[in-house]
């Protein structure tokens, strides 16, 4: 069965920030107790998860778009 939920995305994605590194990151970006290191991180995580939300959109519009042309086209 095919479905429009962009799930290699989300998979992908989960995987990204669910790593020793990706979790460090969002430690640091969020929960950091310096200034500086949040300053810095913040932007950078900020910018990866626009970044993994513009794909999961992304793959959403494009398996939307392959669900409509499949129920359109008769089979054969």
């Amino acid at each position: 069965m095919r479905t429009r939920w962009p799930w290699i995305t989300a998979l992908v994605s989960a995987a990204l920030f669910a790593n020793p590194l990706g979790i460090d990151v969002i430690h640091s970006a969020f929960f950091s107790g310096e200034a500086l290191s949040r300053g810095i991180w913040a932007p950078i995580a900020l910018a990866g998860f626009a970044i993994c939300t513009l794909l999961m959109l992304l793959e959403a519009v494009m398996r939307a778009m392959i669900w409509r042309r499949s129920v359109r086209s008769p089979t054969v």
